[in-house]
């Protein structure tokens, strides 16, 4: 399958376009810049050059496509307005993406989160919310499942707050950052919230694995990692750094403190059967031991 990928050099999707070309697929990746293009091309991937802003040539690489994998999101979201405007210009994206695909048959993945469900770990069954700082983005995931009655086979895997690889990555990289910053490995509330976790190559495995067979308008959970208490998150960090590890006020993680202090565990045992999905790979509290201090 030749697979159109946005977001091709982050930490899903470096991991994403290795995993797709590893397995017999060829790759067409959007690069914003001269950097992310050298990356894809020493990958082995086609290079389509552009920015997720750029409408027309996200249609044209779908076009070129048998299958699109969406990942790209914003790096420039560190207060509210920038999130608004990040999320404004992912929805952008995947409409234009997903009217191109209209009618074909042809698969296109897209990412979102695990959503927060009280008192249990949600499930693949329980609906994204639509609502809250990142409300925006469980609409445009709704309507682009909402595809497969247009004949789009459309499918969205759901991120833990977490994908790491090398200690890096997710919201336990937004704590070592904040850790570097402030001088205190610290978590909101009393630490005993839940976030679930994944390795970045086995999150890779299971885009790929919805690509060639997920059915249309079905979610997906890649965690590997139902839920790792914050405070244990911290304790790891303020180890490795050599820094105090302490209940800090949520606002230290701008606009996604809130989010920080919920408990958010979620399971991906439907995933696990339907798709044949075994993550290997190590768990969140063994790969933050790779933080350099």
């Amino acid at each position: 399958m030749h697979v159109f990928v946005t977001g091709g050099t982050g930490t899903i999707g470096t991991a994403v376009v290795a995993e797709l070309l590893a397995n017999g697929h060829t790759v067409l990746a959007l690069a914003r810049s001269d950097t992310s293009a050298l990356a894809l091309t020493a990958a082995g991937a086609e290079v389509l050059r552009g920015r997720i802003e750029d409408l027309d040539i996200l249609r044209t690489g779908a076009a070129r496509a048998d299958g699109v994998i969406s990942l790209a999101f914003s790096r420039e979201y560190g207060d509210p307005d920038a999130l608004a405007r990040a999320l404004a210009e992912e929805r952008a994206a995947r409409t234009a993406l997903g009217a191109e695909l209209v009618g074909s048959g042809r698969p296109i993945v897209t990412v979102s989160g695990t959503p927060w469900i009280a008192g249990r770990p949600a499930t693949e069954s329980d609906p994204l919310p639509t609502d809250g700082p990142v409300g925006d983005r469980g609409r445009t995931v709704n309507e682009l499942l909402e595809l497969a009655s247009q004949g789009v086979r459309s499918s969205a895997v759901r991120m833990p707050r977490t994908v790491h690889d090398r200690g890096r990555g997710g919201f336990a990289g937004l704590m070592v950052d904040a850790a570097r910053r402030t001088g205190v490995a610290g978590y909101p509330g009393d630490g005993a919230q839940r976030w679930p976790a994944v390795h970045a190559r086995d999150a890779a495995v299971l885009f790929r694995l919805a690509l060639e067979s997920a059915p249309a308008g079905t979610s997906w959970h890649a965690v590997a990692d139902e839920g790792d208490a914050v405070r244990d998150i911290a304790a790891v960090i303020g180890r490795r750094l050599r820094l105090p590890v302490e209940a800090v006020p949520q606002e230290t993680f701008g606009p996604f403190g809130p989010i920080f202090a919920m408990d958010q565990p979620a399971s991906s045992e439907h995933t696990r059967a339907a798709l044949g999905w075994l993550p290997v790979g190590p768990s969140l509290l063994e790969d933050l031991e790779n933080i350099e201090p």
